[in-house]
């Protein structure tokens, strides 16, 4: 599998872009804006873009959505519990802005343990809620596709609609951390880490791994 990292929007989302090299299959992850940038990948390595999966409902995460749908046909995956936050301008949040957001609905809503297969590879979708209600993870082989629960060093906001800190705590504790230590991290905003890392040195999970 190979993957694309694009730092897309006015709030320097991660958009991944993820394929099956031999197939060319393959997935967008958090479109979160600058559809032009991610379109421009998908052509130069003539891709066939079988799903857009997010990792949550927040317009940062979203709003490129509707414009890679048409371009792509592919099919938009989310959790259940944020599934409305697609069609809802008050719930992804863009109402604040002015922006009024309102995508596509959903195709496929996922599940904790679900499978997505892009190719050769397979997804597996880890509920990781705290930050949304239905912030998802993404696991593959030696990586983990986090969204906005954790980041390199931190975690992500409580202080939203829907939020729960002891319920992000949880899930990053429960569901990403167990990983192995060389797993790699590629988070919803910011650089990449490793699960050996942030349980040394994220001082939201630190000491809870020793």
């Amino acid at each position: 599998m190979l993957v694309r990292k694009l730092v897309v929007g006015d709030l320097q989302t991660n958009c991944y872009i993820l394929w099956d090299e031999k197939s060319k299959e393959g997935a967008v992850i958090d479109p979160g804006g600058d559809p032009e940038e991610i379109e421009k990948v998908i052509q130069k390595e003539n891709l066939k873009i079988k799903y857009i999966i997010l990792t949550h409902g927040h317009a940062d995460h979203i709003a490129a959505l509707a414009e890679l749908k048409k371009k792509t046909d592919a099919l938009i995956l989310i959790h259940a519990a944020d599934a409305d936050m697609l069609v809802d301008p008050t719930y992804n949040l863009s109402s604040f802005t002015g922006e009024n957001l309102i995508c596509p609905e959903a195709d496929r809503l996922l599940d904790e343990g679900d499978k997505v297969e892009v190719g050769a590879f397979e997804l597996e979708v880890l509920h990781t809620p705290g930050h949304s209600p239905g912030g998802i993870s993404l696991l593959a082989d030696g990586m983990i596709f986090t969204g906005d629960a954790l980041f390199c060093q931190g975690i992500g906001r409580t202080d939203l609609p829907g939020a729960s800190h002891s319920e992000l705590l949880h899930s990053i504790k429960t569901k990403i951390l167990t990983k192995p230590d060389d797993t790699v991290i590629y988070p919803g905003h910011g650089p990449d880490t490793t699960v050996g890392e942030e349980k040394k040195h994220n001082p939201w999970v630190r000491g809870n791994f020793d």
